[in-house]
């Protein structure tokens, strides 16, 4: 058994944090299935755009949407959708044989809604539809204007992927919102199955602090703040609130590990996947990370209930200057400002594309 057969063992769902159209068309993607028990995966526009960018593999269907009159933000969300059908069609069978608890591929709301509760609803809903099939997350980010966002999504029935979370309090938040979205739908007579997943980037914060704190503390502090997460992500699944809505047949909103991949050339690949093994989440990573903990990686140690060491290690940071609740403001903010700079970077590429393919297919006739 490899170390990603273990963790599914364990009880930890492997998301492949990566889509393309190369890994639908030459198969990686079902054997990452079969061979590393990969049971979902994840998007966001600076994977997008990556892949779109590299080749030409995108151009037959661009072409054609440009020469439709399809353009912008319209053009790429069923660009998208293609491979995201392609995906959810194969994960389809871990959908149904898990009974809808795993299986899933999440397609994010544009991030210039991250500021717009009602324009973040309305286009959750839509890309849903127009997704059509059940085992697709639309992804918000757990921002101020997202929360409401959120929690007006599930009431509709949309399933929602939290995205762009970084403490405790940040979780706490997604969570609210989810429970209140589910008892109001049982409030209003209607099914309490509404998938969500709530997504806690992990690595940011490592890299926000860098070296200004003391070598012993540093590429400790993501990990830390999961395990204080994980511990209230605990409690709330052992509260009489969540069990009164789980007897009425609702599903926990799982916690995601995002952000998992390492930068640093010195330090393990593997370091917050081995970190932030813990049953009843889900940890997405990178191809790079999967492959290497495939490889060489060590699944050994289970993350405890309570956190393990989490309280004592953030007491040393707070210690140290490190203020975690303004930094976790500042990285949602700054995580949600970088995925406003790929989606621009993105919309360009669409564009430079459409018409570059469109006067090229004119041209030929």
């Amino acid at each position: 058994m490899n170390p990603t057969q273990r963790l599914h063992a364990l009880g930890q769902s492997l998301w492949l944090d990566n889509i393309s159209r190369r890994l639908l068309d030459d198969g990686t993607l079902r054997r990452y299935i079969d061979e590393y028990s990969v049971t979902g995966l994840t998007s966001n526009p600076t994977i997008f755009d990556e892949a779109i960018g590299a080749g030409d593999t995108y151009d037959a269907s661009i072409r054609e949407k440009a020469i439709a009159g399809q353009a912008g933000e319209a053009l790429f969300v069923e660009l998208a959708l293609e491979d995201l059908r392609r995906a959810a069609d194969i994960f389809k069978p871990i959908f149904d044989a898990t009974d809808r608890v795993d299986g899933w591929v999440s397609m994010e709301v544009s991030p210039l809604l991250a500021g717009d509760t009602a324009g973040s609803v309305y286009s959750a809903a839509q890309i849903y539809r127009q997704a059509g099939r059940a085992n697709l997350f639309v992804k918000i980010p757990g921002t101020p204007a997202g929360i409401p966002a959120i929690e007006e999504s599930i009431f509709a029935g949309v399933p929602v992927n939290v995205t762009l979370l970084f403490s405790r309090e940040q979780y706490l938040a997604a969570a609210e919102a989810y429970l209140r979205g589910i008892e109001r739908r049982l409030a209003a007579g209607l099914d309490a199955r509404v998938g969500s997943v709530a997504s806690v980037f992990v690595s940011r914060w490592d890299r926000a602090v860098g070296d200004k704190v003391p070598a012993p503390l540093q590429n400790k502090l993501g990990i830390a703040i999961a395990g204080r997460t994980y511990r209230a992500y605990r409690e709330l699944l052992a509260s009489p609130r969540w069990r009164k809505l789980e007897a009425a047949g609702a599903q926990p909103q799982r916690l995601l590990w995002g952000s998992t991949g390492t930068k640093d050339p010195a330090l393990s690949p593997t370091l917050y996947v081995e970190a932030l093994a813990a049953p009843d989440t889900i940890n997405t990573m990178p191809e790079k990370t999967l492959l290497a903990l495939a490889e060489r990686g060590q699944a050994s140690n289970v993350l405890a209930d309570d956190g393990g060491d989490a309280e004592p290690l953030l007491q040393q940071f707070a210690q140290a200057g490190v203020n975690v609740d303004q930094l976790a403001v500042q990285l949602q903010d700054e995580g949600a400002q970088a995925f406003v700079k790929s989606w621009t970077s993105l919309m360009q590429r669409i564009a430079e594309k459409s018409e570059m393919l469109a006067d090229s297919a004119a041209g030929s006739r």
